[in-house]
């Protein structure tokens, strides 16, 4: 096993000394650890920097809250990405720690006062609003900094909207936007199309709808930040080049030669594909397999979005389960009867106690949201050079 260097270590307060793993099999053949396990890959943090950077008209701004591991930020520095999206003070602080230079994006439309003074000490460059209350609370920023209005659509095409909470009206938004030029501020849009979207339709929309907003407010926009919301791979790889392709496309066919500059900032797609989470069947009984994680843990938005089938199977002694599959209810280890994962997965019809399923595509939302509820939940980081599927 080789050692990890200063850059690629698993956690913020790991040695230099942590190895670095071949592979999550690797490591629970020659560990078996007990508790569940969360595997980060630097190298795929690495190539979705690369493949954002390449491909997205504009600037990468990393969403911090999908995965605010000292670790993750470190490595996308390594990756030359030098923008985050804040929602948080702590956010703010655990970015500077890292990249004290970093351009901070806090696009929190909800603030108190007192994380507005802090957000001003920390030089925020920019920040989102979408009513006149919260604009209102910004007026302590200082003049030139940039301040996006958030438009809300009624548009589908994402797991889940985030409309319902946040956001303005096309009317509002335009009221709103005239306040934010005659306030000195430096004028720009934002929305975000809903989490795992892979309907380009859906920037195209809105891109639209901005457009029109800023040309009834009489107002140029400096910049767009397109939102997140750009789709991981739950069993379909996205297409996100094409996605790329047309938010480009329909800004400069919505707003020509004043077309503002781009910025996106995602989270999910950026590190879904840096972490696998690997889970020990604790017990079996008879449709219904028992894991030591669950909905209180790394598989917490299992219970929102749909579950995929990108879980493969390990014996203790490090074959492969490859029986015929058949459904099985998935239940967590605590005490809750709702520690249970929505639907049912096809798993080896040969499943046995001890057992390790793998699941791929669990860099998001997982080390971020799990618990610790009876003393369960993903143990620390464990790095590894490459995944085995």
């Amino acid at each position: 096993m080789a050692q990890s260097d200063a850059k690629h270590h698993s956690r913020g307060s790991a040695m230099k000394s942590d190895p670095i793993w071949s592979t999550p099999e690797d490591h629970l053949r020659k560990m078996q650890p007990d508790t569940a396990q969360l595997y980060l890959c630097p190298a795929e943090i690495s190539r979705m920097a690369r493949r954002f950077q390449a491909g997205f008209p504009g600037l990468v701004s990393y969403a911090v809250k999908a995965n605010p591991v000292h670790a993750v930020l470190e490595n996308l520095v390594a990756a030359d990405l030098r923008a985050f999206d804040v929602a948080s003070v702590p956010e703010m602080q655990a970015v500077r720690a890292v990249c004290p230079d970093a351009v901070l994006h806090y696009n929190n439309p909800v603030r108190s006062r007192s994380e507005v003074a802090a957000a001003a000490d920390m030089g925020i460059a920019s920040a989102s609003v979408d009513c006149a209350g919260e604009l209102d609370k910004l007026a302590v920023l200082p003049r030139g900094t940039e301040i996006a209005v958030r438009l809300a659509l009624p548009l589908k095409g994402a797991a889940y909207d985030f409309g319902a909470k946040f956001g303005a009206g096309p009317d509002q938004a335009v009221a709103l936007l005239g306040q934010v030029a005659a306030m000195g501020f430096a004028p720009a849009m934002t929305f975000h199309p809903g989490t795992q979207c892979a309907d380009a339709g859906v920037w195209a929309g809105y891109i639209r709808a901005c457009a029109d907003v800023a040309r009834r407010a009489g107002v140029q926009l400096g910049r767009l930040n397109v939102g997140g919301g750009f789709a991981a791979h739950r069993g379909v790889a996205p297409d996100l080049e094409a996605v790329f392709a047309r938010i480009g496309a329909e800004v400069r066919a919505a707003f020509g030669p004043d077309a503002p500059a781009l910025v996106c900032e995602p989270g999910r797609a950026m590190v879904a594909e840096a972490c696998q989470l690997a889970t020990r069947v604790k017990s079996l009984r008879d449709d219904a397999i028992y894991l030591n994680d669950g909905i209180y843990g790394a598989l917490a938005e299992w219970r929102d979005i749909a579950a995929h089938d990108r879980v493969r199977i390990l014996a203790c002694d490090g074959r492969a389960r490859r029986a015929p599959a058949c459904p099985r209810i998935v239940f967590g280890p605590t005490c809750d009867s709702i520690d249970r994962l929505p639907d049912p997965l096809m798993l080896p019809a040969d499943l046995a106690e001890d057992d390790y399923l793998i699941f791929a595509g669990m860099g998001a939302y997982s080390h971020a949201i799990a618990t610790r509820f009876n003393g369960y939940g993903p143990d620390a980081l464990v790095t590894v050079a490459g995944f085995g599927d």
